[in-house]
């Protein structure tokens, strides 16, 4: 089959590889329709994770029909249309019988991203995303091995069409618990640091639960001009103004209600931390974080769907005690919300589709990297087909 293998930093192709086999009872094989490029593949395409090997197939975004499956499989059958969840969950550890799929502590053989372990168990094997979890091969391929099937996928009904309900895989339900995670509603304030794919399906599901005030921050205008058409948010530009002050200065001196930091340990920081991540000193820039327990109210919440890892300088965790901000994390528990999500689309209280500026075919995958990471051509979200 055709599939997208990493090389090394910003070097990707589609090259011919074996093709996926049934190695569980309860796997299935899965013949790709739709994949795309998540903007936690950039971290990867940058280089920017440690036990990514030249290879691996990456990508966990994804969805098709199945087309072999193991003797323990219930849940589908061949031929059923399914979106994947990006979390490979076994559905009865104790972390699962809770609905925290993504700390499900038995599919994951890697060591996790945890530096101060203590003998702790790692959270979830994750598709596509390097070998601290699993090394799993990912989806953007011709067809790839879906572990735990009777747990992961979810099948689609032939009314909706394959753009509608691709992000159920990973960013639409991220944005849709890190907007949960911040416990704001009907007549609530809420800003967003990050407008890319992430920050732009939380900004639509808080949309949808009545959030009355969005506030979105970015330095690419395009991404922030479409957030205010599409979604009607307040758009800062942080390369023109500090965004803290301009929050506190719109929400009578006060901050919002929550934030939600969508950027992630990529975050653009100062020249200091540049330096400092560059010679292995600093985990994560602590940029977006500072920015966002500024712009919070007192009492408020600070919630973190961006990827984070190691250590930061310069947390500032004093003004989070002052302001007695509480802070919600972690990677998505995504069986728990896909079929409220998908019930949402049905009833057309959302269009995650709209955020697609890129379809092309997976044989210009490695076009579609370039594209994303680069912001090339407005790029917001790109989508490929085998």
């Amino acid at each position: 089959m055709r599939a997208l293998v990493y090389h090394s930093a910003h070097e990707v192709s589609v090259e011919t590889v074996a093709d996926p086999q049934l190695l569980e009872d309860d796997d299935i094989i899965l013949q790709i329709t739709a994949t795309a490029i998540c903007g936690s593949d950039l971290h990867l395409y940058r280089g920017k994770v440690p036990e990514l090997k030249p290879g691996d197939i990456l990508g966990h975004e994804f969805m098709g029909l199945v087309v072999d499956a193991g003797p323990a499989v219930t849940s589908v059958q061949k031929g059923d249309r399914v979106v994947i969840p990006f979390v490979i969950a076994c559905g009865s550890c104790f972390f699962c019988e809770h609905k925290l799929f993504s700390a499900c502590e038995t599919t994951n053989p890697g060591r996790g991203a945890i530096l101060n372990r203590k003998g702790i168990r790692p959270g979830a094997a994750l598709f596509g995303f390097t070998h601290l979890y699993g090394g799993v091969p990912g989806g953007q391929a011709e067809y790839v091995r879906v572990p735990k099937a009777n747990v992961g996928p979810i099948k689609i009904p032939d009314a909706l069409a394959d753009e509608q309900v691709l992000f159920l895989s990973d960013i639409l339900p991220t944005g849709y618990q890190a907007v949960l995670n911040a416990e704001v509603g009907q007549g609530s304030s809420l800003a967003i640091f990050g407008a890319g794919p992430v920050g732009q399906m939380a900004a639509a599901c808080a949309r949808m639960l009545g959030v009355e005030r969005i506030f979105m921050v970015d330095h690419h205008a395009y991404r922030l001009e479409f957030a205010r058409g599409q979604y009607g948010v307040i758009p800062i530009n942080f390369d023109d103004v500090d965004p803290a002050e301009v929050i506190i200065e719109s929400t009578s001196g006060r901050g919002v209600d929550a934030v939600i930091d969508a950027v992630g340990f990529e975050a653009k920081g100062s020249a200091l931390e540049t330096a400092m991540t560059a010679m292995k000193l600093e985990g994560s820039s602590g940029q977006a974080l500072r920015q966002c327990i500024a712009a919070c109210r007192r009492g408020g919440i600070v919630s973190v769907p961006g990827v984070y890892s190691g250590f930061i300088h310069g947390f500032l965790f004093g003004d989070v005690f002052e302001k007695g901000l509480g802070f919600k994390t972690g990677q998505t528990h995504v069986q728990r919300f896909m079929p409220e999500l998908l019930r949402f689309i049905g009833e057309g209280k959302l269009q995650p589709e709209a955020i697609i500026s890129h379809r092309l075919p997976l044989s210009e995958a490695e076009r579609g990297y370039h594209l994303f990471d680069k912001k090339e051509e407005a790029c917001r979200k790109v989508i490929l087909r085998p």
